[in-house]
C-alpha cells in the first residue's frame, strides 16, 4: 500500500523484504548516534522490525521510505501518535519522525519527506499540532526541522542526552 509519493520518495507499508536494509540502519553507529545512542545487533533490529508489518491505524505510523530513482529502501518517515505522560494519544496531535540511512544524508530527502508528512497530517488527517524531539548536538536534524517551519518549544536542561522539543501548529 502506497500512502504518499513525492518527486523522489515513495512511502509505503513495510514489507518483509525490507528487513535487511532496516537492520543495516539499526546496526549503523552513525545512524543510531542521535536515536538511541548505540547500534543494535541484528537480532535486536529484527525484533523491532517485525512489528512494523502489523496493520496501521489511522495512517499514523513510520512508513517505509523508498528512494524512487534506485527503488531502494532508505529508512522510515512519518507522523505517528503523540502521547501524553500517561501514555494516551493526544487527540489532534502527532509526532514527526524522519530516519534516513546515512548514504542518503545531505540530499534534502528528510526535508522532502517532512514537507509531505506535514501536508498529509494537516490537510488529510486534520492534525492541529505536530511535534518532534531532537537530541542536542544533532545539528543537521535541527536545520531540517527549522526549514520545515517548526519552532523550538523548550529544551531539556543538563543531561548528556538532552533533547530539543519542537512544534508546528496549523494556523
Amino acid at each position: 500500500m502506497t500512502l504518499l509519493e513525492t518527486d523522489r520518495l515513495l512511502f509505503r507499508k513495510h514489507e518483509p523484504n525490507d528487513v535487511d536494509a532496516y537492520c543495516a540502519m539499526e546496526m549503523d553507529p552513525d545512524a543510531r548516534r542521535y536515536v538511541g545512542g548505540k547500534p543494535r545487533t541484528r537480532e535486536e533490529a529484527e525484533k523491532r522490525f517485525f512489528p512494523t508489518l502489523q496493520p496501521i491505524v489511522n495512517n499514523l505510523s513510520m512508513w517505509a521510505t523508498i528512494y524512487k530513482p534506485e527503488n531502494q529502501y532508505i529508512g522510515r518517515c512519518g507522523i505517528y501518535p503523540h502521547f501524553d505522560r500517561a501514555g494516551n494519544p493526544i487527540p489532534g496531535e502527532a509526532a514527526l519522525g524522519l530516519y534516513i540511512a546515512q548514504p542518503y544524508w545531505g540530499r534534502g530527502l528528510a526535508t522532502e519527506a517532512g514537507h509531505a508528512f506535514i501536508d498529509f497530517g494537516f490537510n488529510k488527517l486534520d492534525i492541529k499540532r505536530i511535534v518532534t524531539s531532537i537530541q542536542v548536538g544533532n545539528n543537521a536534524s535541527v536545520r531540517v526541522i527549522e526549514k520545515l517551519g517548526f519552532a523550538l518549544e523548550y529544551a531539556e536542561p543538563g543531561s548528556p542526552r538532552s533533547f530539543l522539543h519542537y512544534e508546528l501548529k496549523i494556523t
